[in-house]
């Protein structure tokens, strides 16, 4: 029997906690709307779509904090299997090498260890969402103009979590019942990226095979 991420995961190895929104804000009653339709059984195609009537970078932003806490949880999960030793470069099997880039310590794509490669784009991606200049959360804040290409970013790097953690620690996954949990948290990704066109089909390339079997 499968066990649930939260079961399995070491608290010791989180990177932060989770980002959470503000009871009674437009974006808490979204955020609710969103979990019920993905409780609800509905098809996963149909509940990744912006709903009537709403604002599509509420819809965005929701999502975004959304799978930044379920994607740092499943990574948190595999950490014990991906080491500076067993992942030197953070990669997506001998194709794909990612390198870590940012505005401050480093300012040229670089090479580093799946690990480090983590830690920075958690740390990163936290730092952005709690920017209420980025992400605001007040009423009537509007979002910033580059507001879609920063996410597109931030989407395009936790896409890379992904790649890396299948490709190189899939049987971590089976061996701690994760694997249908893991699984349903990448289909609903995959639909909400693409029924937006958030991530560039280049950066899909990796994981095309799987995606085609498990997200028709």
């Amino acid at each position: 029997m499968a066990l649930c991420l939260t079961q399995v995961f070491n608290k010791d190895r989180t990177f932060r906690p989770r980002k959470r929104f503000e009871p009674g804000t437009q974006r808490f009653e979204l955020y609710k709307k969103a979990q019920a339709s993905l409780k609800s059984g509905l098809d996963l195609k149909t509940v990744v779509q912006l709903p009537p009537g709403e604002n599509i970078n509420d819809w965005i932003a929701v999502h975004v904090v959304d799978f930044f806490n379920r994607i740092n949880l499943i990574y948190g999960t595999m950490s014990e299997f991906c080491t500076k030793r067993s992942c030197p470069i953070m990669s997506g099997g001998l194709r794909y090498e990612y390198r870590w880039q940012d505005e401050h310590k480093y300012k040229k794509p670089t090479k580093v260890s799946a690990p480090l490669y983590m830690n920075l784009l958690m740390d990163w991606i936290e730092t952005l969402i709690n920017n209420e200049d980025i992400f605001p959360t007040r009423t009537g804040i509007p979002f910033p103009k580059n507001f879609q290409d920063v996410s597109t970013k931030i989407l395009t790097r936790l896409f890379r979590v992904f790649v890396h953690v299948y490709i190189h620690h899939f049987d971590g996954i089976i061996s701690v019942g994760a694997e249908a949990h893991v699984n349903t948290c990448y289909k609903h990704f995959y639909y909400f990226i693409t029924e937006f066109s958030l991530v560039d089909h280049r950066e899909l390339e990796p994981l095309r095979e799987m995606t085609e079997r498990i997200c028709p």
